[in-house]
């Protein structure tokens, strides 16, 4: 198996990390997408390659090129002006020109898959819908994945102040710094409210679809999920006790899956 790190060119040709394991003799290839103040190499993610490599896949899991991270820190967040600077039209432009990337640069598969976790869920939906009409597109496995933008904004007084400021700021709990995003993260949803309906998308992909969600996520409720398997048709697969991460923490020192997210990942896998 040959597990090697490269750079791709996201949006606004910012340069973002990615890790590409391979071995010859897979014919299909799953992409992993983070989530919200995620990164590719958060918690068990490597197990999680690891895991997949295993059963017969190609494996890539990749940093969104606007996430905070650079391609000599990937892990924490030094750049906080792209953190700023991000929008979902972005997000999704980077799994597309990934997807582009690895196709010229390393090789056609019979078929792509795509895994995203949390708000990669939501991008992996709509960046299927894009992509189905290029080529074969695999299955796509969101896992506690959104099934709204919109929601995700402040509302009354809140998104007032947001937009008379222009920027706003969140606390990431893991770095402890208040990261700005820009009032431009909501312009360019509105302007962009076709293109960024994960609904739309997922009842265009619903033949590819499935959904995993922990039954105690805290952070994506699964009734968020149920709205997914209303507009689509696709079974939700609960994980029963699964919190938002499925039992991971970040670091994750062991050398093993925790229990719900070997779960999460068998499971997964007999959808592929």
């Amino acid at each position: 198996m040959e597990i090697e790190r490269y750079i791709y060119n996201g949006a606004e040709g910012r340069q973002s990390l990615y890790e590409w394991s391979a071995n010859a003799q897979h014919q299909e290839l799953i992409v992993f997408v983070h989530g919200f103040m995620g990164f590719m190499d958060w918690g068990a993610w490597h197990l999680v390659r690891n895991f997949f490599t295993n059963g017969g896949y190609d494996f890539c899991r990749f940093n969104l090129s606007h996430n905070g991270g650079t391609p000599t820190d990937p892990t924490d967040f030094p750049d906080t002006a792209a953190f700023g600077k991000n929008t979902y039209s972005k997000e999704t432009f980077d799994i597309s020109s990934l997807l582009d990337h690895l196709e010229t640069q390393h090789r056609t598969y019979q078929k792509i898959h795509l895994i995203g976790h949390s708000r990669g869920g939501g991008m992996a939906i709509l960046a299927a819908q894009q992509w189905k009409q290029m080529s074969p597109l695999g299955q796509v496995c969101t896992w506690a994945s959104i099934c709204d933008i919109e929601r995700r904004f402040p509302q009354g007084q809140d998104f007032k102040k947001w937009e008379k400021s222009g920027v706003r700021y969140v606390k990431n709990s893991r770095t402890l710094q208040d990261l700005p995003q820009f009032f431009e993260l909501y312009a360019n949803f509105e302007r962009n409210r076709h293109r960024l309906d994960i609904k739309a998308a997922a009842n265009d992909i619903a033949t590819h679809l499935h959904i995993f969600h922990g039954d105690q996520d805290a952070s994506v409720p699964i009734s968020e999920a149920y709205e997914l398997q209303e507009v689509s048709g696709a079974k939700v697969i609960e994980i029963h006790g699964a919190d938002h991460v499925f039992g991971a923490v970040h670091p994750w020192d062991q050398d093993v899956l925790p229990p719900l997210l070997e779960e999460l990942c068998k499971k997964t896998l007999k959808c592929l």
